[in-house]
């Protein structure tokens, strides 16, 4: 990760780690870089989310795009695969897409979507930080009829509403389906592309005022929609985070089908019909130890990249799989999608519903969530922690005791001073257990600082 942009963009507290001036940049290098390399007038489409100073960092990044002599093209409030879809159908240079994903409302973030509709390679995101801190070209301002112009793209946002609606199998007539929509960025989409498939939709979440985003709602608090669920006796729920690329459903019980089970149920369906690319599932090391086992029972590979949908992209982008995701809900259908969309996740996870003609419940029924704990621990440096003997002779005593009906993961974090130690195992005693056994190691040596 680079100085401003980590895995997942350019994020932080708006007009404190990230400011106004980060985004007139951005917008600037990006309008220049793109316009030498394309040699011609650069086009770059931008999408926000609902957060406060969304419009206020569009703004911005518009005034260093045009003033480089890019055309801006505004597709306002939107999904951020929105913007990745039309990177790659529309033919632009890169997309822009303003949001800090579920993070609170004071936070945002700059996501910057390469031409094929991925993340911006890290190659580029160096060369913006070095302009950011000085160390770049010094940048022309376009003058006259060089200078770039806005365009509101609003029908660019229709048209992938279009496309999410030109993908489903089947009616959903009859079906009555709860979504929430985290008064995020699904508000402009999600209600409609259900409506026109003919289901019977009932939302929450759905007045967004720029400081209610993610606020005890949408699929980082969940437990809203379980009682959603429940109370208006519906089949089916959809829970989406800010930007709405994650997606996470509650069954018709109010009981949580997180992004493991998802990818087990939608994995099934598409083996029976022949879609599964290489037999193969795509993770990151955090998905649930139940999910292997019952790919396991079904004869089904899989492949556990780094966390983070970014690595779980590339991973299917090498090979041609056709299913990755994480646990939080970042699933992609890379026939229809390069990244994580939550929009369309539902919709797939209705077509197994429809198709199958079963409900959700008993479609998850067969992959048991593992009991797991997870815990933080500061300490004074990760490497010389983990590179430790004695800490590693106790994950190694721990993963032998788990045996074949469990496992342990111990990794660093990022972006703070923190190890995280996590154990899966039959019960939740065993797992405080496991964990414990290592962290207590990491106590006796002196490296956890509280």
């Amino acid at each position: 990760m680079g100085k401003y942009f980590g895995t997942d963009g350019f994020r932080g507290e708006a007009n404190v780690k990230l400011t106004v001036e980060h985004a007139y940049k951005v917008g600037l290098y990006v309008g220049w870089y793109y316009g030498v390399h394309a040699g011609k007038k650069a086009k770059v489409v931008i999408g926000k989310d609902t957060r406060r100073s969304s419009y206020m960092f569009e703004y911005s990044l518009v005034a260093g795009l045009t003033a480089a002599g890019a055309d801006a093209y505004l597709l306002h409030v939107t999904p951020t695969p929105s913007v990745s879809y039309l990177v790659r159908s529309d033919d632009f240079d890169c997309g822009i897409m303003i949001s800090a994903s579920h993070n609170p409302f004071y936070d945002n973030g700059i996501k910057l979507i390469s031409a094929d509709g991925n993340k911006m390679d890290a190659g580029v995101e160096q060369l913006i930080e070095n302009y950011i801190d000085g160390l770049g070209p010094d940048i022309p301002f376009a003058t006259g009829e060089n200078i770039g112009r806005t365009v509101d793209y609003a029908s660019g946002r229709n048209r992938y509403i279009g496309h999410l609606i030109a993908l489903a199998t089947r009616s959903f007539k009859d079906m009555r389906v709860g979504l929430d929509l985290a008064n995020g960025s699904a508000t402009t989409v999600a209600k409609g592309v259900f409506d026109a498939l003919g289901a019977k939709t009932y939302v929450m979440s759905n007045e967004p005022n720029g400081t209610n985003i993610n606020t005890g709602c949408g699929s980082t608090h969940i437990e809203g929609l379980q009682k959603f669920v429940v109370d208006n006796n519906l089949d089916v729920g959809f829970a989406y985070d800010g930007d709405a690329d994650r997606c996470l459903a509650v069954d018709e019980k109010g009981t949580v089908i997180d992004g493991d089970q998802i990818m087990y149920v939608c994995a099934s369906y598409m083996k029976d019909r022949g879609e599964l690319n290489g037999n193969t599932v795509v993770t990151t090391v955090m998905s649930n130890f139940g999910l292997y086992k019952a790919l396991d029972k079904l004869g089904v590979s899989y492949e556990k990249t780094k966390v983070g949908d970014k690595y779980v992209s590339e991973c299917m982008a090498a090979n041609d799989f056709s299913i990755g995701g994480e646990n939080s809900g970042h699933i992609i259908f890379r026939k229809h999608m390069v990244t994580g969309d939550g929009v369309l996740t539902s919709l797939k996870i209705m077509e197994v519903m429809l198709e199958k003609k079963m409900k959700l419940s008993d479609l998850a029924s067969p992959m048991r969530i593992y009991p797991q704990v997870l815990k933080n621990i500061r300490v004074t440096d990760k490497a010389t922690t983990l590179a430790d003997e004695d800490v590693q002779k106790a994950i190694a005593e721990s993963s032998v005791r788990l045996g074949n009906g469990g496992r342990n993961l111990v990794r660093e974090s990022g972006t703070e001073p923190v190890i995280r130690v996590m154990a899966e195992a039959g019960t939740l005693e065993e797992c405080e257990r496991e964990v414990d056994s290592i962290i207590n190691v990491m106590k006796a040596k002196g490296y956890v600082t509280e």
